[in-house]
């Protein structure tokens, strides 16, 4: 996930910050071109895991009824993201400060909970599969996982460009790139089946499923958890922002610094900065905001203090206590 410096990419209310109409309607175009890249999506695998699960019942293929269930849960999960999308542009109220931008991390963290436990599905059916030996018709078999590389492939492709950006689009690319790999595996296991009459090929590509899954699901569980505890996002670099700081010349210190995620898309920062001089504070400042917002910090709020001058706040458990 690549922040770069940019504001609110899909609909988040910016705080105070100077904008204008065509900034504005950019954003709006781009929450457009995403919503129907996602309705899409949706529409597209829908169709596809309703076709999967009737050949794969048919079929007796455990290698396409847990693809159709994985896919099941992919078309949860983009009904999710778009969900978090349209739940991002709620505006700020007085009991929601924020409007209702942290829904995303929490949206993105149950989906990454939902594919664990489809994980765990397929693992206990696979293995019931290896002691119930049972016929598979290897050539419908793969020629229905090859209509479902072509539609994770399609739908992979419309996310692509759009994922570095948030999280929740990055979980979405992330399971239709998985997707198309589990197709493929299916297709080739249809093959062993058609060619050997190896019918436990089905269970043991299951499997291979199952760890394809997992391993794509990790990062987006640990990330989607870090966030969730107001973690540092992991598009944000710690060491870029001490470098803000002390390559300053006027800031002596800093200390409480704090920096989390609002959304999968908005990162703040709070912090105490000791300055030289504060006859120029406004100008200190300004320059700070403007080198922070380039790393990728698009909402921060700093509190000037000078040298000598006595910090009012209790809480020193912060990241950012030492002096530079």
């Amino acid at each position: 996930m690549d922040i770069s410096g940019h504001k609110a990419e899909y609909g988040a209310v910016s705080h105070g910050h100077s904008g204008n109409g065509g900034h504005h309607h950019h954003h709006v175009q781009k929450i457009a071109s995403l919503n129907g890249i996602f309705i899409s999506a949706i529409a597209l695998n829908a169709a596809y895991v309703i076709i999967e699960a009737v050949v794969g019942w048919k079929e007796n293929s455990l290698g396409l009824l847990s693809d159709a269930g994985h896919n099941l849960g992919d078309v949860f999960s983009l009904l999710l993201a778009l969900f978090a999308f349209k739940l991002s542009k709620v505006k700020s109220n007085r009991k929601y400060t924020y409007g209702y931008k942290k829904s995303t991390v929490l949206i993105s963290l149950v989906n990454a909970i939902i594919l664990l436990v489809a994980v765990g599905a397929i693992v206990i059916e696979s293995l019931h599969k290896f002691s119930v030996q049972e016929h598979v018709n290897g050539s419908a078999v793969s020629w229905t996982a090859g209509v479902g590389i072509v539609v994770n492939g399609i739908t992979a492709m419309l996310l692509m460009k759009s994922q570095k950006k948030d999280l929740n689009v990055k979980g979405a690319f992330l399971h239709m790139v998985s997707d198309t790999l589990v197709s493929v595996g299916v297709v080739i296991s249809g093959i062993i089946m058609t060619a050997t009459g190896w019918y436990m090929a089905d269970p043991v590509i299951s499997l291979v499923i199952a760890a394809v899954i997992l391993v794509s699901t990790w990062k987006l569980l640990s990330e989607s958890v870090r966030m969730s505890l107001d973690g540092i996002p992991g598009s944000i670099d710690i060491e870029k922002i001490d470098a803000v700081f002390k390559e300053n010349a006027h800031v002596d210190s800093v200390h409480h610094l704090h920096v989390w995620a609002i959304s999968t898309t908005d990162v703040a920062l709070t912090a105490h900065v000791v300055i030289d001089d504060l006859s120029r504070m406004a100008e200190i400042k300004d320059s700070l905001k403007h080198e922070l917002h380039e790393i990728g910090i698009n909402h921060s709020t700093l509190e000037i203090e000078g040298r000598g001058e006595h910090c009012h706040s209790e809480s020193c458990d912060c990241a950012g206590d030492s002096g530079l």
